[in-house]
């Protein structure tokens, strides 16, 4: 197979022209984050927000444009508005910080499928937030924490599978762009179909529906991509998905309170955030900023949930308070919010979980997987009599 060079991309989308500044795309510097791995290719066309809705032909001919160099698998070609306006740039610009690897609506080549994508717009842009991303889900719920090492993906993997336990219709979209870990800890490999060409269908096991960035990208392969970048993948992974009818639709946010984490809090009607910490200050301090993040731009949320609360010793029974105990739920007291369980500090959760069967499916009945369907039954108790979906909310910045 020939070895694809950034030249030969770079070459390709000369012979794109802008329709409206009179020069090809390359020339006036609007390229960026050109990236080429095993004959998967991504890059971002920098566009004006004004103009960005307008521009989704251009997206899709720079897409074809790349897709027709020999040895090309997959293409990935994004709209960002990370610049006012994209300016006169050399004939061969220097690429900003590099994305390696695929995005989730990637055109591949196999099959003959082209998937298209969406442009995404700055804040105070063009008007897309009415338009509902994912119409068939019921209610979407957000785990999040304020800092990563907490367990967070842990907890959404068996929360998902615990409101699946108790009949629910679920589906998990793995939003950490930078980490994702769904597909190994739901024990699913290949990537997703797309049957029309346009929308992926989701992978699926133990009954949830499943998307990831992990399925677009080698396990090891590193995600350096912008912003605007993230953003606009999120949005893909939830609108050119089918997911189908869902009673709840589980989301693995990213750890932290940044632009992933406003986008979706902006751009998506969650109907609740469920905020997972340790015990220990340090924790609660980032899951404090966390909840009020959420708090900021009215999303509700649903409680707090303490992971690693505990630790028994498998041979002498002994229980040692690691990471302190009972933080969380002081925490949910002095913030007023609702305190949903303890999940312990057990060998046996992270070893289901990396091994791709998780707690909740492969041992259900044990103590552990019987806390994750009670915090279940609460989650689903607070989102589930709700007649219709929230309204996503305005961003007001003082």
């Amino acid at each position: 197979m020939a070895q694809v060079t950034e030249q030969q991309i770079l070459d390709a989308l000369r012979r794109v022209q802008d329709p409206d500044r009179g020069g090809d795309i390359v020339s006036l510097g609007m390229v960026t984050g050109v990236s080429v791995q095993d004959g998967r290719v991504s890059f971002a066309i920098e566009v004006d927000p004004a103009r960005g809705p307008k521009l989704e032909g251009l997206r899709q001919e720079a897409q074809k444009a790349v897709e027709g160099i020999a040895g090309v698998q997959a293409v990935s070609a994004a709209l960002t508005a990370h610049s006012a306006k994209a300016g006169p740039g050399p004939a061969a610009p220097k690429p900003a910080p590099r994305p390696l690897g695929g995005a989730p609506t990637a055109g591949s080549r196999t099959g003959g499928h082209s998937h298209a994508g969406h442009s995404h717009a700055a804040p105070g842009a063009a008007p897309t937030a009415n338009i509902p991303l994912v119409p068939g889900v019921r209610a979407i719920v957000a785990v999040a924490s304020g800092k990563g090492g907490v367990g967070k993906s842990t907890t959404s993997v068996n929360l998902a599978l615990a409101l699946a336990a108790i009949g629910r219709k679920v589906g998990l979209l793995d939003a950490d762009i930078y980490g994702p870990s769904l597909p190994r800890m739901m024990g699913i490999s290949g990537k997703p179909g797309s049957p029309d060409g346009k929308t992926l269908t989701p992978m699926e096991n133990y009954g949830v529906k499943c998307m990831s960035m992990g399925f677009m990208v080698a396990e090891d392969t590193p995600m350096i991509w912008r912003g605007p970048m993230v953003m606009s993948a999120l949005e893909q992974m939830l609108r050119d998905v089918n997911w189908g009818d869902l009673d709840v639709l589980v989301v693995d946010m990213p750890p932290g309170t940044g632009d992933a984490q406003l986008t979706m809090a902006q751009r998506v009607p969650l109907a609740g955030a469920v905020i997972v910490s340790t015990p220990q200050d340090i924790a609660l301090l980032d899951a404090r900023k966390g909840l009020n993040m959420f708090r900021k731009v009215d999303v509700p949320v649903l409680g707090i949930i303490e992971n690693m609360s505990y630790f028994v010793c498998p041979h002498c029974q002994g229980r040692s308070d690691i990471f302190s105990h009972g933080g969380a739920r002081k925490e949910a007291e002095r913030l007023g919010t609702d305190f949903l369980g303890e999940i312990p500090l057990d060998i046996q959760i992270r070893e289901t979980s990396d091994s791709g069967k998780p707690l909740v499916v492969s041992a259900p009945n044990s103590p552990h997987a019987l806390a994750y369907k009670a915090i279940a039954e609460a989650v689903w108790a607070k989102v589930g009599g709700a007649g219709a979906r929230k309204a996503a909310p305005k961003i007001t910045v003082e």
